[in-house]
Parts: structure tokens; C-alpha cells; sequence
């Protein structure tokens, strides 16, 4: 299974110069976030596969014009063949903002989440826009990732972590990933290929 993770950037390939074509071999398009909800109705229809999103910090449209015939992770453990993918939106809070959480209030969401993890037999994949608290997170307000969702690692041990919010410029792939335990921790800035063995998923 091959998955196109987009986050916090509209990237030129994938819009106005978007050739189909060359993305024939992706299964799902993942959003983590900050991205124009056009951006994300267009890849769902040019691609022609399923769209995964949650809101980032900036995506207060999302309200009035969600995109067209994608579908919002957000609280929600949601199924793709073998992945079970579980959705958190927002960032930390900083201004009062619409799309924002403490803290306090990322836990008790992530805790209310628990009996539904037991009962889907555990995660694959975390789709969040904020990172983990100490991985690829900044010290400013907005920009600290959840202390909750290094819990949630250690507690569900998650294949992938994925997450957008960060913005960073990479040489090459591998200093977006940062593995934690047996979780690979993604920033999915601008644009990601992610490809998974849905053997290993079986547990």
C-alpha cells in the first residue's frame, strides 16, 4: 500500500501542474493538515482514491466548506484494508483559536479514545497535526507538540506517526523520521511517500 502524505504546503505537482499519471500507484492521500480545503476536493477527484484529513491550526474554513468527498479523521479510528488509522486534529493552544487544545484537553480526548483502540485491537497509524512533545516540535506556544501523544506511543505502539505543523526543509527523506520504540514519527511537510507491508501490520 502506498500513501501520499501532504501537510501545511501546496505543492505545484500536485495542483496546477498535477499529472495523474505519475501518482497512479497511490492507494490513499493523507492530510495533516493546513492546507486549503480546494487543494485537498482536487487531489480526491484527480487521483481518483480515498482522502484522509485532519484540520491544522489555520483550517477554520473547514467549517463552512469542507472538502468534497474526503473524509475527516479527527477523534476517529478509521479503517483502510489492513490499517487502522486513528485521527487527532489541531495544535497546541497558544491564541484561543478555534482549532487549538491544551494540554488537559488533548488527554482526556485521547483517553475517552481508549476503550475504542481495545475494541479495534490496537492502531497502525496516528495521523495528528501537531508532533509529539521533544520530536520535531519548536519551544514557542504554538509550535510544542502534545506530551499525550508520546503516551499514546508507548501505549499503543503505533507503526507510524504522522504529522505536519513543523515547517522544515529536508536534504533527504530520511531526517523526517525519527523512530520512537517501533513507531516511525513522520513530518510530512509539503509532500511524502510512505509505503507499507500490510503483512507486518498483523499482529
Amino acid at each position: 500500500m502506498k500513501l501520499l502524505c501532504i501537510s501545511d504546503m501546496v505543492d505545484p505537482a500536485l495542483s496546477r501542474q498535477l499529472d495523474p499519471e505519475r501518482y497512479k500507484d497511490i492507494d490513499l492521500v493523507i492530510s495533516c493538515g493546513d492546507l486549503p480545503p480546494e487543494y485537498l476536493s482536487s487531489l480526491r477527484w484527480a487521483l481518483n482514491v480515498p482522502l484522509f484529513y485532519v484540520r491544522g491550526n489555520h483550517d477554520i474554513r473547514y467549517d463552512q466548506k469542507p472538502p468534497e468527498g474526503c473524509i475527516n479523521l479527527h477523534n476517529r479510528i478509521v479503517r483502510h484494508g489492513s490499517l487502522r488509522i486513528l485521527g487527532l486534529e489541531g495544535s497546541r493552544w497558544y491564541n484561543g483559536g478555534p482549532i487549538q487544545y491544551t494540554e488537559t484537553q488533548m488527554r482526556r480526548l485521547v483517553w475517552r479514545l481508549r476503550p475504542r483502540i481495545w475494541f479495534r485491537g490496537g492502531i497502525d497509524m496516528v495521523v495528528s497535526h501537531a508532533s509529539p512533545r521533544f520530536i520535531h516540535d519548536a519551544e514557542d506556544r504554538c509550535h510544542r507538540g502534545f506530551a499525550t501523544y508520546r503516551k499514546l506511543i508507548d501505549w499503543y505502539q503505533p507503526r507510524y506517526f504522522l504529522h505536519g505543523h513543523i515547517h522544515a526543509h529536508f536534504d533527504h527523506d530520511a531526517q523526517r523520521i525519527t523512530s520512537e520504540g517501533d513507531t516511525q514519527v513522520i513530518n510530512c511537510f509539503g509532500t511524502y511517500q510512505v509505503e507499507i507491508d500490510e503483512k507486518q501490520l498483523v499482529r
